[in-house]
């Protein structure tokens, strides 16, 4: 027995004869759990001879119809998938760069029986900084859906755990970039990554930051907010 075949059967037991009856002219869970396999297949990037980092944060849009049928068994249905995405993921060697995340969601022009899967690499970031907290910030970084202050003297983002920011991105270095805050202007400078950086979609070194500035950093896309507007 396959992994997908796995994967159904465990739907067939958690939901019993429910599941043939709700299913049989809409879109099959089986068949969501192979797309999402492809999608695994068809976006990964070779890190080394034994791995390859794949997507890990997955949209999977239906129609109303659809999307109605599979709200009673939402939960269950989208921690199975996971499982089984996992399951496939340690077989072909696949890396994802955080934990996998599916959500289902209704789109307007999808007609029953058809949908359609959105995925993209999401680094997990962890925040290491140590330092006090007290004095408030006017400037952050929004970073994979999570927001960092950024105070004087500013930090270092990067993969190793000395950096200030890590973020799980293979095409980050160990120290990537350093932000610097000083009186009331932002940096960004390159600390000698493999992969350089880009700000506001240009490859440079150093730049100055304002708010809504974009700076990127192997496959993830930081954002800088100032509270104030205009430079910090």
């Amino acid at each position: 027995m396959n992994g997908l075949q796995r994967f159904e059967h465990r739907l067939e037991q958690l939901i019993s004869g429910v599941f043939a009856r709700a299913f049989r002219s809409a879109v099959q869970p089986v068949e969501i759990a192979a797309a999402l396999q492809r999608e695994c297949d068809n976006n990964a990037q070779i890190l080394s001879r034994d791995r390859r980092l794949v997507p890990n944060d997955f949209h999977v849009e239906l129609s109303d119809v659809d999307l109605e049928r599979l709200r009673d068994y939402d939960s269950a249905l989208q921690k199975d998938l996971a499982d089984q995405l996992q399951d496939h993921a340690e077989q072909q060697g696949y890396v994802f760069p955080g934990p996998v995340s599916i959500a289902l969601e209704a789109a307007d022009d999808l007609t029953t029986g058809r949908f359609r899967i959105r995925s993209r690499a999401l680094a997990q970031v962890t925040d290491n900084d140590q330092r006090t907290r007290a004095r408030a910030a006017s400037a952050f970084l929004e970073v994979n859906g999570t927001r960092h202050p950024l105070r004087p003297p500013g930090l270092v983002v990067g993969r190793g755990t000395e950096a200030d920011l890590r973020i799980n991105d293979p095409g980050v270095s160990r120290r990537h970039v350093e932000f610097t805050v000083e009186g009331e202007t932002v940096h960004v400078v390159d600390l000698g990554s493999t992969n350089g950086m880009a700000v506001d979609g240009a490859k440079t070194t150093r730049a100055r930051l304002r708010d809504g500035s974009t700076v990127k950093i192997g496959h993830t896309e930081m954002t800088v907010r100032l509270e104030r507007g205009g430079d910090v």
